[in-house]
């Protein structure tokens, strides 16, 4: 099957999504970036999913990429860095981005650039002015280039070793 061209960029809202985003957090973050332990359902449902926003890209009914946001305090970054607040700068209306996966037949698409129009267009809406995420190591010179700021030393263990940074 080749990745369509008709994407759907949204903010998921259904049972089918639900479980497609647990699908693929547990591709990625298990299997993909070994962060989280194996289990026979081969699902991940994250451990901030209720009071996580999940901005998807659906292709067809399909989920193929997506992002966490979340404003509620601590973040996870909090818990792998502490007083995560020192490194910030002060006065912003902060969020953190997680969970970003996109499917691997898809990463050279359009299926990131939307998400990103999607993440700024949501921070644009709510209010925010400041993003932190965990960036793998593994991708942090595409961050850096998407203007992401490293800051702090680096967390993580093993093969899932992350950069605290803000944008």
């Amino acid at each position: 099957m080749n990745p369509g061209t008709a994407f759907t960029f949204k903010v998921a809202a259904t049972p089918r999504e639900f479980e497609q985003i647990h699908e693929l957090n547990y591709r990625t973050f298990v299997e993909e970036i070994p962060q989280h332990e194996t289990n026979p359902g081969r699902t991940m449902v994250d451990r901030f999913h209720p009071e996580n926003t999940y901005l998807v890209c659906l292709d067809g009914n399909r989920l193929v990429g997506m992002v966490a946001v979340r404003a509620t305090r601590p973040f996870s970054l909090d818990m792998k860095l502490a007083d995560l607040d020192r490194y910030l700068p002060p006065g912003r209306s902060v969020c953190e981005i997680r969970l970003l996966s996109v499917e691997k037949r898809y990463r050279h698409g359009m299926v990131f650039a939307g998400l990103a129009r999607l993440i700024f267009d949501f921070f644009g809406h709510h209010g925010y002015d400041l993003a932190v995420i965990s960036g793998t190591v593994r991708q942090k010179r595409l961050y850096e280039h998407l203007g992401f700021v490293p800051f702090g030393p680096l967390v993580g263990t093993g093969d899932a070793v992350f950069q605290p940074m803000y944008l």
